[in-house]
């Protein structure tokens, strides 16, 4: 089984340049980021960021099985980076949009390779 969801999330007002910092870690220390991913049962996490008639948001994609770890819970230094950039820069007053799935297309030789 898979969750796989499409996140929008709204970035505190005057924010942008820590999120370009929270994306520049995030891609710097990827070998680490990967290894968090395994505990979360994460197949696939992408970020996504725009701005939209002057608010700035970020969006998560993600393939994950069930029963991963949550990020919250992880004692990896990664991950409690990651949490500190979350709770700077992501707006706690705007309630966070999924998007409805429709059409989910994955080969399955690669989703085999997922379980």
């Amino acid at each position: 089984m898979l969750n796989i969801e499409l996140t929008r999330f709204r970035v505190r007002k005057e924010k942008s340049q820590i999120v370009d910092e929270w994306i520049s870690f995030l891609n710097k220390h990827m070998k680490d980021v990967l290894l968090t991913l395994e505990d979360e049962k994460m197949y696939v996490e992408t970020i996504f960021r725009e701005t939209l008639i002057g608010e700035e948001y970020l969006y998560w994609y993600s393939i994950q099985g069930v029963g991963g770890q949550e990020v919250e819970d992880s004692e990896s230094w990664i991950d409690k980076k990651h949490l500190e950039y979350w709770d700077q820069c992501i707006d706690p007053e705007f309630r966070p949009v999924d998007l409805k799935t429709e059409v989910v297309m994955i080969p399955e030789k690669v989703k085999n390779t997922m379980f």
